[in-house]
């Protein structure tokens, strides 16, 4: 296991300040499944993150507001019958999550104006549709 969580080129969080809990998996399964803790269940302290830039946990506790209990960031992997795979599961889980939250958000669309050429070819295709649907109402009056 890697001593850190990469979650961006510049924010690496410490293995320390993550916290893990092992329990059995739900569903169908056979004896071994009743015995064993596979499913992976990683929990991060976003709001006390010593690691997390303040104006990046900012950001994260504002778009993780409906995930966070009490600012702890919570991810849980149980597709895979082994503990360790569900261990990875649940760590780049958590990094895409942060990655996505601390992400800065995206540049702000700036209308162009439509050039007067488009617009008069379009209003001129609308004078010609109308100029055809008005000589056929009149033909057959």
């Amino acid at each position: 296991m890697p001593d850190e969580l990469q979650v961006s080129g510049s924010v690496a969080i410490p293995e320390s300040e993550l916290n893990w809990r092992f329990s059995r998996s739900s569903g169908p399964g056979g004896q071994h499944v009743n015995t064993s803790a596979t499913a992976a269940e990683l929990s991060f302290d976003v709001a006390n993150s010593p690691s997390l830039p303040e104006h990046l946990r900012a950001r994260a506790l504002d778009r993780l507001a409906g995930r966070l209990v009490r600012g702890v960031l919570t991810v849980r992997a149980e597709e895979y019958r082994s503990q360790l795979r569900n261990r990875d599961a649940a760590r780049t889980r958590l990094a895409a999550l942060l990655a996505d939250a601390t992400a800065p958000p995206p540049k702000k669309r700036i209308p162009k104006k439509v050039p007067r050429g488009i617009n008069e070819r379009r209003l001129e295709n609308k004078k010609r549709r109308s100029a055809v649907k008005r000589q056929r109402s009149s033909r057959w009056d």
